[in-house]
């Protein structure tokens, strides 16, 4: 028995030496030398080793098997081994390879040269022990195998794809991969508009062996995951999903015949399992789409709830319990879930011409519709947001025409449709509350809004204040526009709160007081470099703060206010 283990030993190494510069000790399951080579991963990358008692990632090319070989040293030995697809289904068999004799030719009594006999390992099939083809992670186990030199071949004939594989010949000792309960469903216990909460039982690896591991929730709209390591690849995707290896760092020259790159040393075409020569023309790249996936490890918690989600959506979840710290994971049964309908809004009707007020609440939506009575060749929408950005969405009997983020006024002009309805959708901001005013007409011949310059910002010039007396600045435009100033005294912390509260700019001049009125002016200029316009406000006393608002009115008399400005007049004089 030693001297066939020695002679399979040797007729490994020798099948082996091809396959790097530097001689490649065999994975052994001999303690005293597995805890150095398993730190020393790699020693393994890539090699055509299975080390005994480690995970091991690798690839594969499409349409281009890969080998890989495991040494079982002694007779009725335990023995499993574990393939992990990640991003594609795979083909892959175990076989029993049948060893030459240590000599040949009973006659001559001398030993086959061990060229010979390399060449006799590598082309010889062996015993098929077991296949199997998919995605799903899948094991062979055997509580007694004999010994001798096992052969794993894998083939993705999809696409280029990552994989991982596991032997071990001790499987009851190594508990490789963190254990399932007995009922491994995820459940859904919680269902909301925008959430979902999930719940699963405890995997005995961290409620009965005590050891560290924690829980990862994935949150897609595509379908359900078996591997973490295919959710990895899915969030990892582009365009070039994996750069070609470099020969001598990536791999050995060896496996170049492995990967339909021609080599010196191999003439011959590479064969997939079905024995048709694979065309050497190297590998393709294929483009990926970017996934919309999220992960979230969350500790050793068995509930969690996903926020953030959007109404009326599938979504697909699943939960991995991950072994720390080697980071291996098994699959729950994942899930899947519809979020609850937005309930149906009520949906606004504006008339031809008439500015309408509309309120959304944070993150909120509103529907508007405009359905012209005459005909028309042009359609024009007026926008003033009150206080933060907010988004308009506009469809012309379901086609959508415009979207886009407004702030202050903005007038958008879209072409008509003889018996055309437009449906408007405002949406409102994550930070509050939203309001706006909102016109739609067919026959605009004055805006109802005054136009307004890219700056609204109101400029105070410092060396002009007095005790009683400061000067403001702001621009105006082309259009002769009736501006009006108000001011009012603050006290000196006047916070950032209060003065956010000041500027909803959909609160005209109307709602202040007489006594806060400067005084109102007409201006423009046709030159926009020379649009701008000064005033010198009086009457104040020394030492205050006071807030300085300037009103634009426009000819239908609805008014914009300009950005707030608080001055201070100088205590002594």
């Amino acid at each position: 028995m030693q001297d066939r283990m020695v002679f399979l030993h040797w007729s490994v190494l020798w099948m082996l030496l091809p396959l790097s510069s530097w001689t490649q000790k065999l994975p052994t399951r001999d303690e005293e030398l597995f805890q150095m080579q398993i730190q020393d991963k790699a020693q393994f990358h890539d090699s055509s080793m299975l080390p005994d008692g480690a995970e091991i990632s690798s690839y594969l090319f499409r349409d281009t098997s890969k080998r890989y070989f495991f040494v079982v040293e002694e007779d009725n030995t335990p023995l499993s081994i574990i393939v992990t697809p990640c991003d594609a289904p795979l083909e892959w068999k175990l076989s029993l390879q049948e060893l030459p004799e240590e000599a040949s030719g009973e006659s001559s009594g001398e030993p086959e040269p061990l060229e010979q006999q390399r060449q006799q390992i590598i082309n010889e099939d062996g015993t098929e022990l077991f296949s199997y083809k998919g995605n799903d992670v899948e094991s062979f186990m055997s509580s007694s195998s004999p010994s001798g030199l096992y052969q794993l071949e894998l083939l993705s004939t999809e696409k280029d794809t990552h994989f991982k594989v596991y032997a071990t010949t001790t499987p009851e000792s190594d508990q490789p991969y963190p254990e399932l309960p007995y009922d491994p469903r995820v459940d859904v216990t919680s269902l909301g508009h925008t959430t979902v909460t999930l719940v699963w039982k405890p995997s005995p690896t961290a409620s009965l062996l005590k050891q560290p591991i924690q829980y990862c929730v994935v949150i897609n709209k595509e379908h359900n995951f078996k591997s973490l390591c295919a959710v990895e690849a899915k969030m990892t995707a582009d365009d070039a999903f994996m750069m070609a290896p470099k020969p001598g760092l990536d791999f050995s020259p060896f496996d170049f015949a492995h990967f339909g790159f021609p080599s010196e040393n191999s003439p011959g075409r590479e064969r997939s399992f079905s024995g048709k020569p694979v065309p050497k023309l190297g590998r393709h790249i294929y483009s990926k789409a970017k996934v919309d996936i999220q992960k979230i490890c969350i500790g050793n918690k068995n509930i969690y709830t996903v926020s953030d989600l959007k109404p009326d959506t599938q979504y697909y979840f699943d939960v991995f319990v991950v072994k720390m710290p080697s980071n291996t994971s098994t699959a729950y049964i994942g899930t899947f879930a519809r979020t609850k309908e937005e309930a149906k809004q009520k949906t606004v009707d504006l008339k031809d011409g008439k500015v309408t007020d509309v309120f959304i609440k944070r993150k909120g939506t509103k529907f508007l519709r405009f359905a012209p009575v005459s005909s028309h060749q042009k359609v024009t929408f007026v926008v003033h947001s009150c206080l933060d950005i907010i988004q308009i969405q506009v469809r012309r009997d379901g086609k959508l025409l415009l979207s886009q983020n407004v702030e202050g006024v903005h007038q958008f002009q879209l072409r008509g449709k003889p018996k055309a309805k437009y449906l408007i959708r405002l949406k409102g901001n994550k930070k509050g509350a939203s309001m706006l005013k909102i016109l739609a007409t067919t026959r605009i011949n004055k805006q109802s809004f005054p136009s307004l310059p890219e700056d609204t910002r109101i400029k105070a010039f410092d060396k002009l204040r007095t005790c009683s007396s400061a000067t403001v600045a702001w621009l105006g435009t082309q259009e002769r526009n009736k501006f009006c100033i108000y001011r009012k005294e603050v006290d000196d912390n006047y916070n950032e709160d209060q003065k956010k509260r000041e500027q909803n700019q959909c609160l005209g001049p109307e709602t202040r007081k007489k006594s806060e009125k400067v005084l109102c002016k007409y201006f423009h200029s046709q030159n926009l470099q020379k649009a701008v316009t000064t005033e010198t406000i009086k009457g104040l006393q020394p030492g205050r703060s006071y807030l300085i608002d300037v009103y634009v009115i426009g000819h239908g008399g609805h008014s914009v206010k300009y950005l707030s400005k608080v001055v201070k007049t100088r205590k002594f004089c």
